[in-house]
């Protein structure tokens, strides 16, 4: 049997003054994930890290922070290490029981829990203190990876995120997210539906794990908003973006806030130090995103001990 190499930093490459590409080998997945990494001006004092993860295309296509957000211009005078992996998609960033014929193996919470940030505060001379934020699909993974590695992150955000996974509702976005989209098989994920994998791996039910972590958490109704416009930069004047924007974007968005309001009721009720941003208007889509990451940082930072 060849022995299994360790999981390593293969190479870094500098992208501009502030951004670097960093190749890491998982040895839980056997492969070489690229992370985009935002670097403060300032490296001679140590940064705290941000773990920032991409959507449903997990960054492989142009839905990602970098292409569709102002995230490297937010964060330049910012002093703190983004770290934000490419690939993923489909996968909910969790470890599945099995590997997918379509999907390969995925075995995302060893490697973003155990494998990468030791890597990560190594090689980039951190404080050790990290926070996470994800949208989207990653919204819900955000919680699953807090609750599976506990005291990792100081805090956890997630934007238009589901944090129901075994209920009826959250199992539909899920066959929607992996079956239709990404043409895997959910049931290699946590097993059969309703079975054990799917309760242990739902964050509502487990909301009392989130004790001693900050949680944020933002959703909108579905309604059009400010953004859901044709004079809107990402629509810039694309009637067909626009309607799959406010219909398709607008239904996902008002389950969501379902699942955002069910969520913010089971932390409340474990007494976990919550903060909800509830958004009168908006779809699900990358504008408000943007917006809710601006919002929620200053507090992120001060979880961080940063600026």
């Amino acid at each position: 049997m060849t022995p299994r190499l360790p999981s390593r930093v293969v190479s870094t490459t500098n992208v501009s003054p502030q951004e670097q590409m960093i190749e890491v080998y998982s040895a839980a997945m056997g492969k070489t994930i690229s992370l985009n990494v935002l670097r403060p001006r300032d490296r001679g004092i140590p940064a705290p890290t941000l773990y920032l993860l991409n959507g449903a295309g997990g960054g492989e296509d142009d839905a990602s922070w970098r292409v569709k957000t102002d995230y490297k211009r937010y964060f330049s005078d910012k002093h703190v290490n983004v770290v934000t992996p490419v690939g993923g998609a489909f996968s909910y960033y969790t470890d599945w029981q099995r590997d997918d014929p379509v999907l390969g193996r995925n075995k995302w919470q060893t490697f973003l829990t155990e494998e990468l940030p030791p890597l990560v505060d190594s090689a980039l001379g951190t404080t050790g203190r990290n926070a996470i934020a994800g949208i989207s699909m990653s919204g819900t993974s955000v919680f699953n990876l807090a609750i599976s590695a506990p005291k990792l992150y100081k805090s956890v955000a997630a934007y238009s995120g589901c944090a129901r996974t075994s209920d009826p509702l959250g199992q539909a976005y899920i066959r929607t997210v992996i079956g239709d989209r990404g043409r895997g098989d959910i049931t290699n994920m946590w097993g059969p539906l309703n079975g054990p994998g799917w309760r242990e791996n739902d964050p509502y039910l487990h909301a009392a794990a989130l004790k001693g972590t900050k949680v944020y958490m933002t959703s909108g109704t579905g309604l059009p908003g400010p953004y859901d416009t044709l004079d809107a930069d990402l629509v810039d004047g694309d009637a067909a973006v626009l309607l799959d924007q406010v219909v398709m974007g607008g239904i996902i968005e008002a389950a969501v806030n379902s699942c955002t309001q069910q969520m913010e009721q089971a932390l409340t009720a474990a007494n976990v130090d919550t903060t909800v941003i509830r958004r009168p208007l908006g779809t699900h889509s990358w504008q408000y995103w943007e917006r809710d990451l601006h919002r929620t940082w200053p507090k992120i930072a001060k979880d961080l001990g940063t600026r």
